[in-house]
């Protein structure tokens, strides 16, 4: 005879609901957000503008994860990186999750609206739609370029941050996107290198389940090239000065020194170092740019 099963307690639950929102990733998303603001400003918004559009691009961005586990709850179960979620472990009923998830998703875009601006609104949403129709539905499990499509709806936060203070677009936040698209693929691919086993159990095509290392590598190595390229334009076409482009080309080395690495070593423990220096060098790239503006425009 089993015993009955023990209801989650309130903390539980509290917990799983924020898990559905995956917290880290909205973390990395919205250190692109702030110091994009500042570029477009030249300067410090208004603490307010801030504040409202991070509010608003964290429901959004949780509402597109919540989503997104709502879709994956089969395959999280079968890897041991997402088996502990909290759809897999029965924390919520996958109809509480996905409610969940269309209410913040709706109130992102409501919030957008009224207190930041319509663009940056329909920007939003967008990016939830393109990551769950385009990637979670479509790609993830039918392509090996999955992670390289579905990373626009990542890159997102710069246009949305962008929009929020200046209300159009413009020609350095699209540069600015095309950074974060391209830095989105080998970011994951060296993850995705001590999952691999994890993948192919579930039977998705991401690329080093489907793939020779060598050629993950190589392409890691590609993708760190154009990245930092990309930099280097951005830098130009933001106008930025000294602080930002000597930061750009040392942290850009760095990532790239280390993408050469993984290609020569086929070591899965270096891919994992490139993988943790990725998160370093987005946070401090987008640093230098703030602070590159606020040096030299002052608050």
């Amino acid at each position: 005879m089993t015993s009955a099963r023990v209801a989650p307690s309130i903390s539980a639950k509290v917990g799983g609901y924020i898990a559905l929102t995956k917290p880290r990733i909205i973390e990395l998303l919205l250190i692109s957000t702030v110091p994009t603001m500042v570029v477009a400003e030249r300067g410090l918004p208004s603490v307010w503008l801030m504040v409202a559009t991070v509010i608003g691009g964290t429901l959004s961005a949780g509402g597109a994860n919540a989503i997104n586990m709502y879709v994956d709850r089969d395959i999280d179960a079968l890897m041991d990186r997402t088996k502990g979620r909290p759809l897999v472990t029965g924390v919520m009923t996958p109809r509480a999750a996905l409610t969940f998830a269309i209410a913040i998703e709706a109130l992102s875009f409501g919030f957008l609206w009224v207190f930041v601006n319509l663009i940056s609104a329909v920007l939003a949403v967008s990016a939830c739609l393109f990551y769950v129709f385009v990637y979670t539905l479509w790609l993830k499990r039918t392509s090996e370029r999955n992670i390289v499509i579905g990373g626009a709806a990542g890159a997102a936060p710069v246009l949305i941050g962008w929009t929020a203070v200046t209300g159009r677009l413009d020609w350095a936040p699209v540069v600015l996107f095309a950074v974060m698209f391209y830095w989105t693929p080998p970011h994951f691919w060296a993850l995705a290198i001590k999952y691999k086993d994890d993948y192919s159990r579930a039977d998705v095509p991401m690329l080093p389940s489907v793939a020779a290392y060598a050629t993950v590598a190589r392409k890691i190595v590609a993708y760190t090239v154009v990245v930092v390229a990309l930099t280097v334009v951005f830098g130009v076409v933001a106008e930025l000065g000294a602080v930002y482009h000597v930061s750009a080309g040392v942290l850009g080395a760095a990532f790239l020194w280390l993408a050469v690495k993984v290609q020569r070593t086929e070591s899965p423990a270096m891919a994992m170092r490139l993988f943790t220096y990725s998160i370093t060098y987005i946070t401090l790239l987008f640093g230098a740019m703030a602070a590159d503006v606020l040096v030299r425009f002052g608050a």
